[in-house]
């Protein structure tokens, strides 16, 4: 698959490199990637809120980060023994009140800024299924386990989904008009809807982010879901679950990221981290030996360097 055809070059005229700062928004597949930027040190946000299923939680978010908006006790309930929001994923629910109210301002404070200066932000969509509070009518982000019967489960056409994804990235302009946004839709399946279902959900996530890709500038399409469906497609590259991709189809998709999206001066920087990562996680047979002393005096200048060339980094 050649990713330079997929990925508009307006959105590669900035690569990334150690200035740069990034936000990842979205389903798991988005902390995946957030977790390989965090390893090699990048300036990174990943989820404030947790995981983001579907675009409208996306977009919920995205309005109360940049509108400056606060969470208070109403927006809050209380379901076996912890305090959650409807917005939010269930780690940052608490049984103190207080302390999730705590944990949300904080997040949505901690968003604003880096979305301010962000230069990049990625937003994988996980799923066009989304689930209605029938008592309040609105649509949230996670159900918490509380009973289906409560809700009722919708799928967002690709109009509602192409709305949402240009709410989102309009808020996100709003604040930071030079910003580039890039969207992937999450090769995870969605097996609690059944196969068929799952399909129709990625179709319309794929289908409405190219609309929007016609309309908007400075936003790119990163292909995920299509090199987990395409090169990857054999069992042996998913977890125990059939579902999740694993190790190495993670490190696979990172590294197709790599060659169209982080600058070449980029890539011996995160080499050295690479390398220091490594000495750090070494466990020596012997720790008070003369070798293993020697080599852990040569991971520390090679530490303190690159800390001192990029004030990003910090080990």
């Amino acid at each position: 698959m050649n990713l330079q055809t997929i990925i508009p070059l307006s959105a590669q005229n900035e690569a990334i490199d150690y200035n740069s700062e990034i936000v990842l928004l979205g389903s798991c597949f988005a902390e995946n990637i957030g977790a390989q930027f965090e390893y090699y040190k990048f300036k990174t946000l990943i989820n404030p809120f947790g995981i983001l299923f579907h675009p409208k939680a996306i977009e919920t978010f995205l309005w109360m980060a940049t509108q400056g908006e606060q969470y208070t006790e109403t927006d809050l309930f209380f379901h076996n023994e912890q305090w959650h929001c409807f917005d939010a994923h269930s780690q940052l629910s608490h049984s103190d009140q207080q302390v999730v109210l705590q944990r949300l301002n904080n997040a949505l404070a901690t968003a604003a800024q880096a979305l301010q200066s962000a230069t990049d932000v990625y937003i994988t969509l996980g799923t066009a299924w989304v689930y209605r509070l029938a008592a309040l009518d609105m649509i949230v982000a996670n159900c918490h386990k509380i009973p289906q019967k409560e809700f009722q489960k919708e799928l967002l056409s690709i109009t509602e989904i192409q709305q949402c994804l240009e709410n989102s990235i309009q808020l996100i302009r709003n604040l930071n008009p030079k910003v580039t946004v890039t969207f992937t839709v999450s090769p995870v399946r969605h097996s609690k809807d059944g196969l068929v279902a799952n399909t129709r959900s990625k179709s319309h996530l794929i289908a409405a982010i190219h609309e929007c890709l016609g309309t908007q500038q400075s936003v790119a399409y990163f292909p995920a879901y299509e090199l987990m469906m395409d090169e990857l497609r054999d069992y042996r590259f998913y977890d125990a679950d059939m579902l999740h991709p694993n190790a190495t189809a993670i490190q696979y998709i990172w590294e197709r990221f790599v060659t169209v999206a982080i600058s070449p001066s980029a890539l011996e920087t995160m080499s050295s981290v690479a390398e220091v990562q490594k000495g750090l996680a070494h466990r020596p047979f012997n720790p008070k030996s003369t070798q293993h002393l020697d080599f852990l005096e040569k991971i520390t200048m090679k530490k303190q360097g690159l800390e001192s060339a990029h004030p990003c980094i910090q080990f």
